[in-house]
């Protein structure tokens, strides 16, 4: 089900009512909003939420065990095998095809030509996201931070709809001790939640759609029908249509949560003001980012072992994201593009250090320019990320210095992008500011103006919703 659409316009407000009215009753509550959930994820597919249900059933299983196990080496054992078998299971899903066409292309690339019978396998929608957290329960579990939860407040963690098919990525830690809470629905911050689920709905519905259309979808469909121009505005509108696409997600699953008594972490902070890439991504992606800096980065050993293992864990770690994205060697080089320059960063710091040198002077110029370089930084590799192919990639990079005229670069498209970046820059406290003002109207003046607001997108949204982004990983 997605969020933009008729269907879930009914959905939620049945949710919304009968989960505040079960609230006083925790265990019918929390039936109901699985039931609720496991609704939403079958609307696509009913029979993977078999699958759903299968790694819910497993990984409680596993944290029982690591808990009910009295040596550190058996537990270590257990929590391996809960590991390795979710792994198994995402790679079958989501890797098994792209394995195969590697090993046939290189057996091909030594004159081995074979065509063996190939699996079609459906990608699950959202496997990413909710095997992620299901891993994070067990490796936290191992570690003591987390408790073993009843099979019902897991189920209801691992499956509550909101973050279910594109995050945020919800530690068990943060969200099973909401569900021992007793929220008031009269101090829901309803004006936090209708800003960010109508911010959400028009970053999706109006920006991410009109420039995917307008100049995204167009030039990497058929780069060498265009321009340099369309091709530069074609990757700037990428940077931004990815981001409206997926913080829009985001916002409009805090949003909805909230109005279901249910805080999430945040996700997104204005990334593209980022001063490099580092503070990029403690901005994109948020929760995925800690995901990748915890239980992979700091397992591989961190900073703590030299140098040069420090460089090796920050590439091996951003390569491993990229993997994470999508089954295909454009998202290795993606995540390469990022680790090799954050560890040309983290070298380039260290060596200032070990020579004794001062940081050096904040200007207003370096900072533009740190900006300049890190915006470009990420565009580049976002090329790589959107392209379907490296010989795609490769024609929307030489394709810069293509000549001709350039139709799509329109006044229109440059105030959408331009906008969008300006907004990376709105102080925060301003924010803040006009959810304060628009919080002191009163519950029914906002919902008044949110329905309003709704009926501006749909008259400036086009005919249908395209899936996140997201859901694809």
């Amino acid at each position: 089900m997605l969020f933009p659409t008729i269907e879930f316009a009914v959905f939620f407000p049945i949710v919304f009512l009968c989960s505040w009215l079960l609230r006083p009753f925790p265990t019918r509550w929390k039936l109901f909003v699985l039931a609720a959930s496991y609704v939403f994820y079958g609307w696509w597919e009913p029979k993977y939420t078999l699958l759903l249900a299968a790694s819910t059933l497993l990984n409680q299983l596993v944290v029982r065990a690591i808990w009910a196990t009295r040596t550190d080496q058996a537990r270590r054992a257990v929590m391996v095998i809960g590991v390795v078998v979710n792994l198994g299971i995402l790679g079958w899903f989501k890797y098994y095809g792209f394995f195969v066409d590697s090993v046939i292309s290189a057996l091909a690339d030594i004159g081995i030509h074979i065509s063996p019978p190939l699996v079609q396998v459906v990608l699950p929608v959202g496997i990413s996201f909710f095997t992620f957290q299901a891993m994070s329960y067990v490796l936290d579990a191992y570690r003591g931070t987390v408790r073993p939860a009843s099979l019902l407040d897991f189920a209801v963690y691992l499956s509550f709809f909101p973050h279910l098919v594109a995050g945020p990525i919800v530690r068990a830690s943060e969200f099973l001790p909401q569900l021992r809470e007793r929220p008031d629905p009269r101090r829901l911050d309803t004006a936090r939640a209708f800003r960010l689920i109508a911010a959400g709905m028009f970053k999706k519905v109006v920006i991410s759609s009109y420039l995917a259309a307008n100049i995204v979808d167009p030039v990497f469909n058929a780069p060498e029908l265009h321009s340099g121009p369309e091709h530069l505005f074609a990757i700037y509108g990428y940077a931004i249509q990815i981001y409206a696409d997926f913080s829009g997600y985001t916002d409009i699953a805090i949003g909805c949560a909230l109005l279901l008594g249910v805080a999430f972490p945040p996700n997104f902070d204005s990334p593209y003001r980022a001063l490099s890439l580092q503070d990029f991504w403690r901005r994109w992606h948020m929760t995925l980012s800690r995901f990748l800096r915890d239980y992979l980065y700091i397992s591989l050993g961190g900073n703590r072992r030299g140098k040069l293992l420090t460089y090796r864990n920050l590439m091996l770690t951003m390569v491993i994201g990229g993997l994470w994205h999508g089954a295909a060697w454009t998202f290795v080089v993606w995540g390469a593009i990022h680790g090799g320059v954050m560890a040309a960063e983290r070298y380039l710091l260290d060596r200032r250090e070990a020579a004794g040198l001062p940081a050096p002077a904040d200007t207003p110029g370096r900072r533009a320019m740190r900006w300049f370089v890190t915006f470009h930084v990420v565009c580049l590799a976002w090329v790589f990320f959107r392209a379907p192919t490296f010989d795609v990639a490769w024609e929307m990079l030489t394709g810069l210095t293509n000549s001709g005229p350039s139709p799509l670069v329109t006044g229109l498209l440059l105030l959408t992008i331009g906008a969008m970046m300006l907004s990376q820059f709105v102080p925060e406290r301003a924010v803040e500011q006009l959810q304060v003002n628009f919080s002191r109207w009163g519950l029914l003046p906002q919902a008044a103006t949110l329905g309003g607001f709704f009926f501006l997108l749909d008259a400036l949204g086009p005919t249908g919703v395209a899936p996140f982004i997201y859901f694809q990983f």
